[in-house]
């Protein structure tokens, strides 16, 4: 019974997820003091006598299951705490919030952060607080989140924790590679292993075509294969380590291995479609496709005999990277300065970003921020997950690269990098015209 209820719980999970898609984050350099020094010597997470109740800034509750479960176990081991969530709607929730938080009679005491450039406003505005002395204080341990707490910390200091990963693997559909007798992917590829394998099943013969890639129309389907070293980011200004990964694409496009980018453009096809058709053999895309993978193989929205036999594998890798390392987005909880009950707001962020939410999490079709043995347990033994051992073990995550880092005026410099991507794709610019265009844009952008 637990396991059809976990299945059903991923359509919702599923919707969550595709309003989040492929976000993009960032941010902007601001004073470790902002707001108020957190009263450490009270971070204890035993809960006292006082009743409190946290005000809980989310969106989309109704058809997100995480929120009422987090909740509502919360309150279950911290009797003396009640979750008043307060729903401001997906849409434009950053916005929304930033406005909410700049009134001086708030009274949100914990939030929740969406995307970086949302993060970036609220820190600019001394909207949420530095979590530095809590961590310390009750010892946290940063490194379990996979370095991507370094990437949205400023200025030394930490204004949130994430309780929930998306992030990029690599879809297959098992039918193709073994009509093509071809061995299916591993955890451990490097591009050009990948390239030659894409080029072995496809099939180019008309009303017969088998494609070996594909890649959806978002520049992260590209251009970050080439931050997977650790030693690149989209923020850099000089952009010259792309043009392999474009070059591999293009080629592909030009040699029948991939679907056309224009073609895809003009057609509105998106990625689901895409696979679910059955003429895909390889797919990189976020792990939130798992859930609609299994809710839609389930309900009978996707053909079985087209996409039922698939499976997943780590991200590929450049040569001397090591496997396991991809790019992710995160959903943080960040602490008020406008409350109260700080101590009582960040026990509970505390709870939902740790292995105890880390449960409830993945108990509801989702990924955890941190990835637990009980939360990997609990996801691949879902009903339709794959059962295979390859499957199981793409879930581990090395090394985690957010697809925008913090910084400033990233806003503006994800719109120009992206704007230069479709005219590379489209062949309106060459690699090389369309990178400089992308790289004379991002220093008007840093110099302004």
């Amino acid at each position: 019974m637990r396991k059809k209820f976990l299945s059903v719980l991923l359509s919702a999970a599923m919707m969550t997820t595709l309003v989040t898609g492929c976000a993009s984050s960032s941010g902007n350099e601001q004073s470790t003091t902002a707001g108020k020094t957190p009263q450490t010597e009270t971070t204890t997470a035993a809960p006292t006598a006082e009743k409190v109740t946290l005000k809980w800034a989310i969106w989309d509750k109704e058809s997100t299951a995480y929120w009422q479960a987090l909740a509502d176990e919360y309150e279950a081991t911290h009797q003396n705490v009640t979750i008043d969530m307060v729903d401001l709607g997906s849409t434009d929730y950053m916005t929304v919030l930033a406005t909410e938080l700049s009134g001086s009679g708030t009274e949100f005491d914990v939030v929740t952060i969406k995307d970086v450039p949302g993060y970036a406003t609220l820190v600019q505005k001394n909207a949420i607080r530095p979590l530095d002395d809590y961590i310390k204080a009750d010892g946290v341990d940063l490194t379990k989140y996979s370095g991507v707490t370094d990437q949205v910390t400023v200025n030394g200091s930490l204004y949130e924790l994430p309780f929930r990963n998306d992030f990029w693997v690599l879809f297959y559909n098992k039918d193709i590679f073994d009509a093509a007798g071809v061995d299916y992917p591993t955890n451990d590829m490097t591009f050009e292993e990948y390239d030659a394998l894409a080029r072995k099943v496809t099939k180019t013969d008309f009303g017969n075509q088998v494609y070996g890639a594909h890649y959806h129309t978002w520049r992260s389907a590209v251009q970050l294969f080439g931050v997977l070293d650790g030693k690149h980011s989209i923020l850099d200004g000089e952009y010259g380590f792309f043009a392999d990964y474009y070059n591999m694409v293009l080629n592909q496009e030009k040699d029948g291995v991939c679907r056309k980018y224009t073609d895809l453009k003009t057609e509105g096809l998106h990625y689901s479609a895409a696979f679910s058709g059955g003429d895909v053999a390889m797919l990189n895309m976020g792990s939130w496709f798992i859930a609609t993978m299994i809710t839609n193989l389930a309900n009978g929205e996707y053909d079985s005999s087209l996409c039922g036999n698939w499976g997943i594998v780590k991200y590929p890798h450049a040569e001397g990277v090591e496997a396991g390392s991809t790019l992710g987005t995160i959903t943080g909880l960040a602490v008020t300065t406008a409350t109260d009950t700080p101590d009582a707001a960040w026990d509970f962020v505390k709870w939902v970003s740790g292995e105890e939410g880390a449960k409830v999490m993945a108990e509801t079709g989702n990924f955890p921020a941190i990835m637990t043995d009980e939360a990997m347990s609990i996801i691949t033994s879902l009903d339709g997950f794959p059962k295979d051992e390859a499957s199981k073990e793409a879930l581990t995550v090395s090394n985690l690269y957010l697809e925008v880092p913090y910084a400033e005026n990233v806003s503006e410099i994800n719109s120009a990098i992206d704007s230069y991507h479709g005219s590379i794709m489209s062949g309106e610019m060459t690699v090389e015209e369309g990178i400089a265009a992308m790289e004379e844009a991002v220093k008007a952008i840093k110099n302004k």
